[in-house]
């Protein structure tokens, strides 16, 4: 599983409804398992970004389909960013040789 995280930004129609971003949360991790993804956090956060998620999925094209229905719902915009753990990242230095 590769590791995804996802810098988040309350449109309009989401800071009109903050009230319920940790309900959001839920429906977002349950909404995620239908994609093959896991959400492994969330955290709510001060400065550029309202919302940093971390998800777990299968592949890129997963996460692609899951990132398009979260925007979809119009709450949030998205940034993904891949990750790589330490030993993911010692492999891709590997192969500098």
């Amino acid at each position: 599983m590769a590791t995804y995280i996802v810098l988040n930004s309350f449109t309009d129609q989401g800071i009109r409804n903050v009230k319920d971003s940790t309900k959001r949360a839920d429906a977002v991790r349950d909404l995620a398992k239908k994609f093959g993804v896991t959400a492994k956090e969330f955290f709510w956060t001060l400065g550029s970004y309202d919302v940093v998620a971390i998800y777990d999925a299968p592949d890129d094209a997963s996460m692609t389909a899951f990132g398009l229905a979260i925007g979809a719902a119009g709450n949030v915009r998205t940034q993904t960013m891949r990750a790589f753990s330490r030993e993911e990242m010692n492999g891709v230095l590997g192969k500098l040789t």
